[in-house]
């Protein structure tokens, strides 16, 4: 809730300048309470978010490491402690257990173009030591938070499936057009189906409607609609069929794990919290069409051949 780069900070929850002493805050909390509560005509929502914020940033310990982490200027932001990476890229691995087979780079497209325009935004000849200084990220206009925020999506989404072994194999950064954004995230193959899957973040609690995704940070966006459309590109360009639509949101974001949207075209879509995304591709879509035998050997050649990436 609180680590994307686009979501709103702690302080921002509370309704507070992060410059506050702990009087103050901790009045700011109770205010934030009474009004947010479900009993009194208040956001469930929201109110699960002060009480989140709370948590981080209620004692003096817990509020000296978001305040060193989060990029928020406030009082005990300069005190000495462990360098926050959460933003950087990943490390490599260095494990040798089986993983799925893996082509592209998952993220890897959104981050080159963060990368790019954050010194572009910076100005020229300005120093930009660390892009990924939460300072930085959060003074940054929103699409350029987004484009990392997206990364991060999809990099959390590939080390899932990395992790469900040698029986899944993973296409990440799929083209579909001429233009690098109009992508696939994810192509997943594995003994439950074949799926389409977009990692989304939107820095906030989304809700549905006719089948789609909606919320205030999405604007005229259509993330199933798109998804869709994407899969049926690659479809038939590689003469497979999909089994479903898989829209992958960080678990603050969704009221519960798993939310189906119904079927399109004969294609079920569902929306899962990130830390369910495992169980899902283990068991399955509801109403998808299981692969095996020589049917997955024929589906993943014939979009060995044809993929191409971003």
């Amino acid at each position: 809730m609180f680590d994307s780069p686009l979501s709103a900070s702690a302080y921002e929850i509370l309704g507070v300048d992060p410059t506050v002493d702990d009087a103050e805050l901790r009045r700011a909390y109770r205010l934030r309470l009474r009004q947010t509560h479900p009993d009194t005509g208040g956001d469930a929502a929201i109110f699960i978010q002060v009480q989140r914020a709370w948590e981080l940033i209620g004692t003096a310990e817990g509020r000296a490491a978001y305040d060193r982490r989060s990029g928020v200027a406030g009082p005990s932001a300069t005190d000495s402690g462990a360098e926050w990476s959460g933003w950087r890229p990943p490390p490599t691995r260095t494990d040798t257990r089986p993983r799925a087979r893996s082509y592209g780079h998952p993220g890897g497209w959104r981050r080159e173009r963060y990368l790019t325009l954050i010194r572009e935004w910076a100005g020229r000849g300005v120093e930009v030591p660390d892009p990924y200084d939460p300072a930085l990220v959060r003074s940054a206009p929103r699409e350029l938070r987004r484009l990392l925020a997206d990364a991060l999506a999809e990099e959390a989404t590939a080390r899932t499936v990395s992790d469900l072994g040698m029986g899944f194999t993973v296409w990440h950064d799929v083209a579909v057009g001429a233009d690098a954004d109009d992508k696939l995230d994810h192509v997943v193959l594995g003994p439950s189906g074949l799926y389409g899957v977009m990692s989304e973040d939107f820095g906030g609690m989304v809700g549905f409607r006719r089948g789609e995704i909606t919320g205030p940070s999405l604007g005229t966006r259509a993330p199933v609609t798109a998804a869709l459309s994407r899969m049926r590109a690659i479809a038939k360009a590689a003469k497979v069929r999909f089994g479903g639509a898989i829209i992958v949101l960080p678990d603050d974001d969704l009221s519960q794990a798993v939310t189906p949207l119904g079927t399109t075209r004969g294609v079920p879509v569902v929306v899962v919290r990130r830390s369910a995304l495992a169980m899902v591709l283990r068991q399955g879509v509801p109403q998808a069409r299981a692969i095996g035998g020589n049917e997955l050997f024929d589906v993943r050649t014939r979009l060995q051949q044809t993929v191409r990436f971003v």
